[in-house]
């Protein structure tokens, strides 16, 4: 299982791609595949039949998986991309964004 440097709940900004530019939180992380579902990012049009829980049916907007290559974790600090350091303290892991030496919650 690889290692990646994103996490649910984290605030990212999208650096390549179509929606470039575009910030929103993690949702869910599917690590086999590398890609991330960020909110906001990355929508698309699904074709839903009707059913108990949506009795109307018809088109709906969703998010879909974006590669984890093509986003980057918000500075705490500057609200900019920046890159993190792992640093292991004992039992626990701290994730530091580079740019502003800042720890990422």
């Amino acid at each position: 299982m690889s290692k990646l440097h994103i996490k649910k709940d984290d605030n990212v900004i999208v650096i390549a791609g179509a929606d470039k530019g575009k910030t929103g939180k993690v949702l869910k992380v599917l690590v086999k595949e590398n890609r991330a579902i960020v909110e906001g990012v990355n929508m698309v049009s699904k074709s839903t039949k009707p059913s108990a829980k949506n009795p109307q049916g018809g088109i709906v907007k969703q998010e879909a998986p974006i590669h984890i290559s093509n986003i980057s974790l918000i500075d705490p600090k500057s609200g900019k991309a920046t890159r993190i350091a792992v640093k292991h303290d004992g039992k626990k892991v701290i994730r530091i964004a580079k740019k502003s030496g800042e720890e990422i919650k």
